[in-house]
């Protein structure tokens, strides 16, 4: 009778438990959620924020990670089985601002199987004889799965902006190149994410906020320790010269693009453990939202399941 009783009282504190994660998910997430860009100004959002967490709050928050990342891999595995919705992340950032690393802790339970990840770097010949959507569009995720995004088609409103002269390598008619051109792009990928939300495309946007001065010390980590020379590069200092430039540019990006079906998180990033934790708690929100469940057999499949499990037995 003891057994009896344990068990749904073992699952209850289960339900019980995962209902306060994903609360916990979606109230942590929903701060750092931009849905509307109107009112949006950058310089409103402190990277060095940890909500209510503090540093010595540093290892539960760590441990909720890991149990983040364990309702996660449910998640996920309901998402690829169901085999009806895909999710899209968008990670930008500036240099040193913790993208690969982010994605590496919060999708460290994920079943490689139904995840995919690509890294968008400076346009190859082929790439620049095509529209500027076309390499990120032969990328989206299949139905099931989680597409990651490192970098994107946002370079598009961000460096080539910023650096006009790799606007006119994109061999556009000149026609074209107006001074509205940035207005239409922002009008372009918005109607893009529209249509891949309405194709069952679950897109969510993060924007890793690291502050200059966490910049310059992170730059300096990289050069004074051997092990990581190799992800520095002289051009990363070159970049931070034109910071400024950078965050008027993903100001106006957000303010342009920030949608309900679409929402731009802009993360606090001084803090790596409290940037992925927001992360996590954002692709957690994204996932819960959805009607997923694993697929329900009709009666002949489980009639046809039960005859298979009667020859294995050898009883029939």
């Amino acid at each position: 009778m003891v057994g009896t009783k344990s068990q749904p009282t073992r699952l209850r504190k289960l339900t019980m438990k995962r209902k306060e994660l994903l609360d916990q998910a979606h109230k942590l997430a929903d701060r750092f959620c931009i849905t509307d860009g109107k009112k949006f100004r950058l310089k409103d959002i402190d990277p060095g924020d940890t909500a209510w967490l503090k540093e010595e709050h540093k290892p539960q928050a760590e441990e909720a990670l890991q149990e983040g990342i364990a309702a996660l891999t449910g998640l996920q595995e309901m998402l690829y089985a169901q085999d009806r919705w895909s999710v899209l992340l968008i990670f930008q950032a500036m240099d040193a601002a913790g993208k690969d690393g982010a994605i590496k802790h919060v999708m460290s339970g994920v079943n490689p199987q139904g995840c995919q990840v690509f890294s968008f770097k400076a346009p190859t010949s082929e790439e620049l004889d095509h529209d500027y959507l076309w390499r990120c569009m032969r990328c989206l995720p299949e139905r099931g799965r989680i597409g990651i995004f490192n970098r994107s088609y946002y370079e598009e409103t961000l460096v080539v902006r910023v650096h006009p002269e790799y606007l006119a390598n994109q061999k556009l008619p000149p026609q074209v190149i107006t001074k509205h051109i940035w207005k239409d792009r922002f009008e372009d990928i918005s109607n893009f994410e529209k249509y891949l939300t309405r194709n069952g495309v679950i897109v969510r946007k993060f924007f890793l906020h690291v502050s200059k001065k966490e910049q310059l010390k992170r730059f300096l980590s990289r050069l004074d320790e051997p092990e990581k020379n190799w992800k520095f590069s002289s051009a990363d200092a070159t970049e931070r010269e034109l910071w400024g430039d950078y965050m008027d540019a993903y100001e106006d990006t957000i303010r342009n693009t920030a949608t309900k079906d679409s929402p731009w998180y802009v993360v606090p990033a001084d803090n790596k453990w409290f940037t992925r934790t927001v992360v996590a708690a954002a692709v957690i929100d994204a996932l819960s939202s959805l009607d997923l469940h694993f697929p329900k057999v009709d009666a002949a499949k489980r009639k046809e399941l039960a005859e298979v499990r009667d020859t294995l037995l050898g009883t029939k």
